[in-house]
């Protein structure tokens, strides 16, 4: 074989390597997917689920990583999702406040909005409750309550949803609350200590002290099925109509091969009877909602948005 020989057969077998990598079938290496929240909540643990079963479906490893940064940014899980290559390697488990609240609050990285929605699995059991000794069973009796004594509300972020809405509510039954402040944890703990009034959390973590606390409202359209006599704050107050819900969601340039091998696991782990199971546990409901409805979701939200931010301007 001559020199010449040599170097064209080195050559081709270099690009044939090269062309066996660039078409390496999805996936090949492991998976992280980023839950901008510490661990234990609903979210956390549907995707650890999710992320089990991809793992178990396509042989490569698959972890879920915790990357909490405080309720009203900078959100460092989905600027993380943001930043990295858009090859469904990294994906977020976003609440709505990623997509819908975060091109909002100045973050370079999320503004535009850089993802593209997978699919929602669920919505958040999410309440505003207070300690069973509170003098009042509802909304009604806090707002008359408040008219004449400073009540103190406890939240997960200003600019999150769940507190907007909260605060909305309170404005559209004519009161408003003394104080607020966020807080990492929203439990049985922090209405035992006195240091809030009332909370605005996830069922899931009041569960324990369910029987010595004061559902007054449930977030979102449908009441919750472990609190049913709790009104919802769309009966409360109908344009305040929005639904804490969660998704995967993925950097906007990445393949639509790649986003469907990932749909078509996590679609079939919320459907599975351990997820069914969660949700009958603890009030939230699982399910599978596809891109183009969970994008027009979002349009729906920032409308929604909108109008409370106009109701709490005034």
């Amino acid at each position: 074989m001559t020199k010449l020989t040599r170097t064209a057969t080195a050559v081709a077998l270099g690009l044939a390597t090269i062309a066996g990598s660039a078409q390496a079938e999805y996936p090949e290496k492991p998976v992280e997917f980023v839950v901008p929240w510490p661990p234990g909540d609903l979210e956390d643990v549907l995707t650890r689920m999710i992320a089990e079963d991809f793992s178990a479906a396509y042989g490569v490893p698959a972890a879920v990583v915790n990357k909490p940064g405080g309720g009203g940014g900078p959100f460092p899980g989905a600027i993380e999702v943001a930043n990295a290559p858009a090859d469904g390697y990294t994906i977020g488990s976003f609440i709505i406040a990623i997509p819908v609240v975060g091109p909002q609050l100045g973050i370079a990285e999320l503004n535009p909005n850089p993802f593209v929605p997978l699919g929602n699995f669920l919505t958040y059991p999410f309440v505003i409750a207070a300690g069973g000794n509170a003098p009042y069973d509802d909304m009604a009796g806090l707002a008359a309550h408040a008219q004449e004594n400073d009540v103190v509300l406890g939240h997960f972020g200003a600019p999150l949803v769940p507190t907007q809405v909260t605060l909305g509510l309170a404005s559209e039954m004519g009161f408003s609350y003394a104080a607020d402040a966020a807080f990492d944890a929203l439990d049985c703990n922090t209405l035992a200590s006195g240091d809030v009034d009332v909370i605005n959390t996830t069922l899931q973590l009041i569960l324990p002290c369910l029987d010595d606390v004061k559902v007054l409202a449930s977030i979102g359209s449908e009441r919750i099925a472990l609190t049913p006599d709790a009104p919802t704050v769309s009966e409360l107050a109908p344009n305040l109509d929005v639904a804490l819900w969660n998704g995967l969601f993925v950097h906007e340039e990445t393949p639509q091969d790649v986003r469907d091998k990932i749909i078509a696991v996590a679609q079939k782990t919320v459907m599975s009877e351990r997820a069914q199971t969660l949700a009958a546990e603890t009030g939230a409901l699982v399910y599978w909602q596809d891109a183009d409805a969970v994008a027009t979701q979002i349009e729906k939200d920032i409308e929604t948005l909108g109008t409370i931010e106009a109701i709490l301007s005034k």
